[in-house]
């Protein structure tokens, strides 16, 4: 798209229309804030055009699409209540309370009802309110009733929330047909298009679910209907292609397929089991994961699943996580014969992250300058109290493996241990085969009442993740009042195969944990100083980032981490010996193989193992066994025949060695 200019001869005080007659402009920025197009500026005021194709613009479509959607729900059922309708990821989502759920047939009807109100072309106009007016215009909205009372900072805490109200001024958009008529309202901040026509047909209603109110499942649970909604038809088209693939790859799916995990109802919601396959690509990571830490000077610790509650108070786990957390097991209560207490019990909590264990390991014994930087390693699985609705396959359980890493470092060591720590983290993320990477920097921003720790503190560890991201050479984005609120981190993102982002390692810089547990070390100085600790979980979870690959992949992973590398399949009965001996000489280069003994035909078993997505399939009939050869067929139906069993062999060997993806006779010549 061109670049969009005020045209010259513009008279202020002038509004959006004027300044911008380009349509492709839906809102402006004044002064840094999002504004209405419909709002007047001044010479002075700094103007900025919102065109719909950019990341504001389509955040202003979907939620004036997710407004056509709830005010299509009130016209089919008047009853239903308004919850909240925000734009998400790709699209948006609006809640409802209503007495029956919404039926497949309900969701075709809001459809036709959309495409009505957005042919009708009825204007988004914003007006501000008092709180009273508010009420008593929505005295019908418990729902908006409720969220009046947040403006002033409490909706920030609210999912979707923030979309409706803010911390200043509340405003009603009212939806103005051509006739002038208010025919709908909503609370909400905006901006909004300013017309439901500009919302075009590059939409589409997705599905239905359940969901509570505020996000709590201690509130009703509404119903929420999904949608997507681009610029145009062909960008739609485009996004739903990419689903179909998505759901191709899905995780979920694949592991059934694939035989490679599952949840079984008997433990319970968000726990799994891994089967001998997935165990088998598991192992893989984890021990290549292990070796490249020994490499580079981590060391391995180990730290039981459960704690006191004294440990999660004083990490303040249970004071800012507690409703992640599991409820406490009562343990240690001594009675005497009388059943009168002797000993009180103390409640114990199954651990939510291994930082305060790390921490007790390190405080175990003094430190001097000279153990820093310390480097502590391990797989410890935790365990988090996520609500039902939020459960995804592998990628958000109630129990997971971190690939958890704390680093102990002196203020002068941490620019360099955090260039180290992302260095590793990348390269090890390459060994996987992910190569698309961008950064992103949490800092603070300048409401200091939600910071601890002193400007000296935030300056220089920001400074120097900031230094770090900058030598990686990866693209930065800076994202001020994102960070924890004792200090600044690094989150690493990489994209998959169909082009979508997913958030991986995170380093973390944490001056908090060692302060609460009164860490020290002896400096050079004679004088104790506090260290300052660096968190990392490199793959973020074992589990999520296996759900990753396995989508990235599509199940078909490199020969390194395939369940099975190798099937041999005998043209008949009577070469399964020779092929037999093959599968020998592999194993003994410890290559995963098998001879598919079964009474299947070749061409069935060919299909199977295909379907199965093993790399290689060596088949041999009279021509191989009397030449000494062996043929290859690969996940693509290619083939590479007559290859001498040496050559064979280590071919094999090196695809493995090279962590090669191998779907095609190519891939291994």
């Amino acid at each position: 798209m061109t670049d969009v200019v005020i045209p010259s001869d513009v008279a202020y005080p002038a509004d959006g229309f004027a300044l911008f007659p380009d349509r492709s402009v839906v809102a402006l920025r004044v002064n840094g804030e999002l504004k209405d197009l419909a709002t007047t500026v001044e010479q002075s005021d700094i103007v900025e055009p919102v065109t719909i194709d950019s990341p504001d613009g389509l955040n202003i479509l979907r939620h004036s699409a997710a407004h056509v959607l709830a005010q299509a729900v009130q016209r089919i059922k008047p009853q239903a209540n308004l919850g909240i309708g925000p734009p998400i990821a790709d699209g948006f989502y609006y809640d409802f309370g209503v007495e029956h759920p919404f039926t497949p047939e309900d969701l075709k009807a809001i459809d036709k009802e959309m495409q009505r109100i957005v042919r009708e072309g009825q204007r988004f106009v914003r007006r501000v309110v008092t709180d009273e007016q508010a009420r008593e215009e929505l005295a019908d909205e418990p729902f908006k009733l409720e969220l009046i009372g947040l403006k002033g900072g409490g909706a920030e805490k609210t999912e979707g929330a923030s979309v409706e109200v803010g911390a200043g001024e509340l405003t009603i958009y009212d939806n103005v047909n051509r006739d002038g008529e208010t025919v709908w309202k909503d609370l909400c901040r905006g901006p909004h298009l300013p017309s439901t026509r500009q919302i075009g047909n590059g939409w589409a209603l997705t599905r239905i679910a359940g969901a509570y109110w505020r996000g709590s499942e201690k509130n009703p649970q509404l119903q929420r209907i999904y949608g997507t909604a681009w610029p145009t038809k062909d960008e739609l088209r485009a996004y739903q292609q990419r689903l179909e693939e998505a759901a191709k790859r899905d995780h979920r799916r694949l592991g059934k397929e694939l035989d490679l995990f599952s949840f079984p109802d008997e433990i319970g919601s968000g726990l799994s089991v891994w089967h001998p396959k997935g165990g088998v690509v598991r192992q893989e990571m984890e021990q290549h994961a292990r070796r490249r830490h020994v490499g580079a000077g981590y060391t391995y610790v180990y730290t039981p699943h459960i704690a006191k509650e004294d440990l999660f108070l004083q990490s303040n786990h249970l004071v800012t996580y507690r409703e992640g957390m599991f409820p406490p097991i009562r343990m240690d209560e001594e009675r005497d014969a009388d059943g009168e207490v002797v000993k009180e019990g103390k409640d114990y909590y199954l651990k939510p992250m291994n930082c305060p264990m790390h921490i007790l390991i390190y405080k175990e014994r003094a430190r001097s300058y000279r153990d820093l930087p310390m480097r502590l390693a391990e797989n410890g699985t935790v365990y988090r109290n996520e609500l039902s609705g939020a459960l995804h396959g592998l990628t958000r359980v109630r129990g997971f493996t971190q690939d958890d890493s704390h680093l102990f470092v002196t203020p002068e060591q941490l620019e360099g241990e955090a260039t180290k720590v992302l260095d590793f983290v990348i390269s090890m993320l390459r060994d996987f085969g992910l190569e698309d990477f961008e950064l992103e920097l949490s800092m603070r921003d300048d409401e200091k009442s939600k910071w601890i720790g002193s400007d000296e503190f935030w300056e220089y560890s920001t400074n120097a993740l900031r230094n770090v991201a900058l030598a990686s050479g990866l693209k930065l984005t800076e994202v001020p009042g994102e960070a924890a609120f004792y200090g600044p981190k690094i989150d690493l993102k990489t994209t998959d195969a169909i082009g979508r982002v997913w958030q991986l390692s995170t380093v973390q810089v944490d001056p908090n944990l060692p302060e609460r547990f009164e860490l020290e070390y002896t400096g050079a100085d004679g004088e104790k100083h506090r260290p300052i600790m660096i968190h990392r979980a490199l793959f973020g979870s074992i589990e999520r980032f296996f759900a990753i690959l396995l989508e990235h992949y599509a199940g078909a992973f490199p020969v390194w981490l395939s369940p099975v590398q190798v099937v041999g399949i005998p043209v008949a009965e009577e070469y399964a010996d020779y092929l037999d001996e093959i599968i020998v000489r592999l194993k003994v280069e410890d290559v995963r193989a098998e001879v598919d003994h079964s009474d299947d035909r070749m061409q069935k078993k060919i299909r199977t193992h295909t379907t199965q997505k093993v790399p290689l399939m060596l088949i041999a009939g009279e021509q191989d066994r009397a030449a000494g050869t062996v043929s290859f067929r690969f996940r693509d139906g290619s083939q590479l025949n007559g290859i001498p069993v040496g050559d064979a062999v280590r071919r094999i060997r090196h695809a493995i060695d090279t962590k090669a993806l191998v779907n095609t006779a190519e891939d291994l010549a």
